[in-house]
């Protein structure tokens, strides 16, 4: 089986993205590496300007992709050919998601300057899957585990993410072995 051009394929998306000047931010596992707590990903999660999630849409359409579901908050496409894979969009509309958007900065990714989530934001998203998708829980831990041991973190906006959703004791329990 053939594996997604995960290069090509951002590189394409960002570039689209940037000329219609939707705002956007990488977050998944490329953003994880990008704060050096890589793991094997096979597809691309973007953030973008919830405002623009029609253009988003158009933009992914013009591309080739096949729009799977699509809500107020998010989008999933594929494409027919595996090396284009299958793209992820989370719709920043609320308050928190706006401001992952607005602190997400470049880094070099697959040999291009990508604005990827800050690794706090990348905590919160994870808390927030986990929370809403219970069978996520032991994977998204492990991410979390892994910014935490990699990455330079805002405690306590981490700590509000985990409040949120009412699992403090998860993070104390993660801060706890990493001796924090």
């Amino acid at each position: 089986m053939a594996q997604m051009d995960l290069r090509s394929v951002l590189l394409e998306i960002h570039a689209a993205l940037r000329e219609a000047s939707v705002a956007h931010a990488l977050i998944g596992g490329l953003a994880l590496a990008a704060h050096g707590a890589g793991r094997a990903t096979a597809d691309l999660d973007l953030l973008a300007d919830g405002d623009r999630s029609d253009d988003v849409d158009r933009i992914l359409g013009e591309r080739g992709y096949e729009r799977l579901h699509r809500t107020q908050n998010l989008a999933n496409y594929a494409a027919a050919t595996p090396a284009r894979g299958r793209v992820d969009f989370l719709f920043a509309r609320r308050t928190y998601a706006r401001a992952m958007l607005e602190r997400a900065t470049p880094h070099t990714i697959l040999g291009a300057a990508i604005p990827v989530a800050d690794a706090s934001d990348l905590i919160g998203l994870k808390v927030q899957s986990s929370s809403n998708d219970p069978s996520r829980r032991y994977l998204d831990l492990a991410d979390i585990d892994r910014l935490l041991r990699s990455a330079t973190i805002d405690l306590a906006r981490v700590r509000e993410y985990f409040r949120l959703f009412d699992r403090e004791k998860d993070l104390d329990a993660l801060l706890s072995e990493r001796g924090r």
